[in-house]
């Protein structure tokens, strides 16, 4: 006995519907790290230098190949220095 077309349209649209928004969210990590793959696994080393990269390039996935920081680089320093008690 064959299956009415009309029973399998919300699993078609279901199907669908993953598909998108599984694609959605691969293009929008992808937007989020500057067109390069999604990172995993990532500890305290790679978390300090991807601050370092955001920093210097303004994305926290950009390199540069420039030897000399740009200007103001030298007062951007990432730790926080605390109130010391008198």
């Amino acid at each position: 006995m064959p299956v009415p077309f009309e029973t399998l349209i919300p699993y078609v649209i279901i199907t669908a519907m993953f598909g998108v928004s599984g694609a959605g969210l691969s293009k929008i990590k992808n937007m989020n790290n500057g067109g390069k793959k999604h990172r995993w696994s990532i500890d305290q080393w790679d978390k300090q230098m991807m601050d370092r990269d955001r920093r210097l390039t303004g994305y926290i996935r950009g390199q540069t190949d420039n030897p000399i920081a740009p200007a103001g680089f030298e007062l951007n320093n990432p730790w926080r220095v605390e109130k010391r008690f008198s």
